[in-house]
């Protein structure tokens, strides 16, 4: 029997069912990518990864699903282009298509996105529901119209899952933070969910909690946490991309890819595949070294890789119980393991800092992800080590130095002490008046 469709499909699941595969879905991101937008998939695999950030506020949870739904289905089916290629142009025109939406896509009463149907296991979209809600007034449907709030909340909605894929340097544009600028003497009421972006850095002494914490841990129940602080080590020191050090569908990291030069004697971490498809080998610290020979250790292999070693870059304490790696227990950690342990580690680190009195810090600290272990490696070596901007720029896979530069950071003050003693005349014919 053939399984009737929504105008619109439902792309994400209630929290319980989430992390489960939905064939339906799978199925579609195949056709849209059949039909040109060649990264659907990726874009759709960044709103998962979001989603997850807002699975503690399920309220947040079905406000972002919802608009990333029908972002996506405006996206795709009717504009037909990728979300990379939004700008603000683009946005405004959703933003009209929001206001008068097609009536196939109007439903008047609150349904499921999906269900499960009698005698199967399987979830699918429920051809009842649409991604707009209208009235009726009299018996009568009444006219769709988006309210000033609604427009507010939608436009505030994007610009969190834009600065998401900022960070993820998925793309480099928030149209929805354009739009919000732009109007921000209208939007003065709706201020606390407009916000600037969330820190994406911790600062020297916010890190310091998050290193002392998986030490902490590490200590005290090794056979846990030394995988955790060297992860957490990794992704500092090297500024890595979690898809980078994450098992995936034709990858899974190994010890191998830390390399020695055999000219310079040199190490580096080799990237096979980042942002672009491109490879790139960061340059170790002595710190990251040591690091790494303290994993190892606990590991029970030698100092340091073989050529080509092929050891799991981190193992799975327990064997995975679904999926193609089922039963397996060195098949290394996929993106959700790795971001629920650095996770685990930053909440640890801001209860420590909380205890401490350190209030601020504290919240500031708890807003943080995974995504701020790379942020927080790339400024403090820009800020506090001192690393020329080009050596940076190619340790962490730009594509160009002005979003390097973006990492530099200085205060109001360290700039009024650079610019005081500047002459007016540096060859001295104004100091002679």
């Amino acid at each position: 029997m053939t399984q009737t469709m929504p105008p619109a499909l439902p792309l994400f699941d209630t929290l319980q069912h989430f992390e489960d595969s939905n064939p339906h879905i799978n199925h579609y991101l195949a056709s849209v990518v059949c039909e040109g937008i060649e990264d659907a998939a990726l874009s759709y695999e960044h709103a998962l990864d979001f989603l997850v950030e807002q699975r503690h506020n399920e309220n947040n949870y079905k406000s972002h699903r919802s608009e990333l739904t029908t972002f996506l289905h405006w996206c795709w089916r009717e504009e037909g282009v990728s979300v990379a290629d939004v700008d603000r142009r683009l946005l405004v025109r959703y933003m009209d298509y929001c206001q008068s939406p097609p009536l196939a896509l109007i439903g008047y009463r609150n349904v499921a996105q999906f269900r499960r149907n009698k005698g199967s296991d399987e979830r699918h979209p429920n051809p009842d529901w649409r991604p707009f809600l209208g009235r009726y007034e009299a018996g009568k449907p009444l006219p769709y119209r988006l309210s000033v709030s609604a427009i507010k909340t939608k436009l505030a909605l994007l610009s969190a899952f834009f600065t998401y894929l900022n960070d993820v340097e998925y793309t480099d544009r928030n149209p929805a933070a354009l739009l919000l600028k732009r109007a921000k003497s209208r939007y003065a009421a709706n201020q606390g969910m407009m916000d600037e972006a969330p820190l994406k850095a911790f600062t020297e002494l916010q890190w310091s909690y998050v290193m002392g914490a998986a030490h902490g841990l590490a200590d005290e129940e090794p056979e846990q946490h030394e995988r955790t602080l060297f992860l957490i080590s990794l992704l500092y020191s090297c500024y890595l991309r979690v898809s980078e050090v994450s098992a995936r569908p034709g990858f899974s990291p190994v010890m191998g890819q830390f390399r020695r030069d055999s000219k310079t004697g040199v190490w580096g971490f080799f990237v096979p595949m980042s942002k672009g498809g491109k490879s790139r080998t960061v340059a170790l610290s002595d710190a990251m070294l040591t690091a790494l020979k303290r994993y190892r250790a606990f590991l029970s292999l030698p100092d340091l890789p073989a050529p080509k070693e092929l050891t799991p870059l981190y193992c799975r304490h327990r064997a995975a119980q679904r999926g193609r790696d089922a039963g397996e227990l060195n098949a290394n950690l996929g993106q959700r393991q790795i971001r629920e342990i650095v996770d685990e580690v930053i909440s640890v680190a801001a209860n420590d800092a909380m205890a401490d009195g350190l209030v601020d810090d504290a919240r500031e600290m708890a807003a943080m992800t995974v995504h701020s272990l790379r942020h927080t490696g790339i400024s403090h070596d820009i800020n506090l080590n001192g690393r020329p901007l080009s050596h940076v720029q190619a340790d962490a896979g730009h594509d160009s130095i002005d979003t390097t530069s973006h990492y530099l950071h200085t205060s109001q003050v360290e700039r009024h002490q650079s610019a005081r003693t500047k002459p007016l005349d540096h060859l001295g014919f104004a100091s002679d008046q």
